[in-house]
């Protein structure tokens, strides 16, 4: 199975770390979101993120001090086609809040379900956050897209 497959036709949340393996072309994953990123080139299909990623993105050139690298990056996340940065909002915070309660997602993850789908419903149940929590691409979810594919093509 293909991620594509996995995550249907509609927007999809995307993780800090999906867009680093994009950006820096990881031979291991590239292969797996590069259809993803195609897609929202092409306007057939919206990625969407919080400003988390933002502050993610740009850590580690401040860090040693490139800031004509962290402009780049900013430009990429902010300017590229099919890509949505959601800044996140109070009513974001508490959606978040309440995905963690009903669920063992970590803050940053959270933040990005609640950003992309939005702060409602007001209170997320369970089977609402699980739902939410499928349509975000993190590294875990490629690691296993990418063992699927793997046992896939073992048997063949």
């Amino acid at each position: 199975m293909k991620l594509i497959d996995d995550v249907g036709r509609d927007a999809v949340a995307i993780d800090t770390a999906v867009f680093i393996y994009f950006i820096e072309e990881h031979p291991r994953y590239l292969p797996l979101i590069a259809p993803l990123f195609e897609e929202a080139a092409r306007g057939k299909r919206e990625l969407v993120t919080s400003a988390v990623t933002l502050l993610d993105l740009l850590v580690v050139p401040y860090r040693v001090g490139n800031l004509q690298l962290a402009q780049r990056y900013e430009v990429l996340l902010t300017r590229s086609g099919g890509v949505r940065v959601i800044d996140i909002t109070r009513d974001q915070l508490r959606a978040a809040a309440q995905l963690r309660a009903a669920t063992a997602m970590k803050t940053p993850d959270a933040l990005q379900v609640a950003a992309a789908f939005g702060s409602s419903p007001p209170i997320w149940n369970m089977s609402d956050a699980q739902r939410a929590r499928a349509r975000l691409v993190t590294t875990s979810q490629l690691n296993r897209t990418k063992r699927c594919s793997s046992l896939s093509s073992s048997r063949s």
